[in-house]
């Protein structure tokens, strides 16, 4: 609850800060795994960056976030709707292609993240394609007024184990693209639905 507080009391300035980052390459390397004209879910869309992105490149687009005031913010950004919902509220079944769920898992303890991730698994067809990022390390608990679940790869491999039928494609560790947050590290993951 104090992370969607944070997000709601914040969202006009979270909004500034991350609608116009360049996210391209990471994008890319999610849509590289999915045909032209894919269903992709924004599991946690914030600003919307990335759901109008998909949505100008043709792709069909959902996209979802826990704040009712960045719900507000980015479907006003994206010209399209974006559902209000808590990420332990999804339930869809082989719905979805993609589903991208940039910065947005890390808001959950893990066993609630394990259980989300499961549940989107359940929500990607097969073969479709999870991306999730994470700050890495090993911390978990409240900092920045918000609860955070850092990941390094063995914390990947544990969570594969754990939720099954989704497989590891890809594991990367990326630099943060925000400007002035030089020394803070991304991993960042793509896990096929089998």
């Amino acid at each position: 609850m104090k992370t969607l507080n944070y997000y709601e009391s914040n969202a006009r300035e979270y909004f500034k800060k991350t609608v116009n980052v360049n996210f391209a390459e990471t994008r890319a390397a999610f849509l590289d795994n999915l045909e032209d004209g894919a269903y992709i879910l924004d599991f946690g869309c914030g600003s919307g960056r990335d759901a109008k992105a998909f949505k100008d490149a043709g792709y069909r687009v959902d996209a979802l976030d826990g704040s009712a005031e960045l719900c507000r913010l980015a479907s006003d950004y994206a010209k399209m709707e974006v559902k209000h919902m808590r990420f332990t509220d999804f339930h869809e079944k082989e719905t979805y292609d993609g589903i991208w769920a940039c910065a947005s898992l890390l808001h959950l303890p893990y066993d609630a993240l394990k259980e989300v991730v499961g549940r989107l698994c359940a929500g990607l067809k097969e073969n479709g394609i999870l991306y999730a990022s994470f700050k890495y390390g090993n911390f978990e608990g409240v900092r920045e007024g918000r609860y955070y679940t850092d990941f390094n790869e063995e914390k990947t491999e544990r969570l594969l184990r754990e939720v099954p039928g989704l497989q590891l494609e890809k594991q990367w560790v990326s630099m943060d693209a925000l400007p002035g947050r030089d020394g803070v590290r991304w991993l960042n993951f793509l896990g096929r639905k089998r």
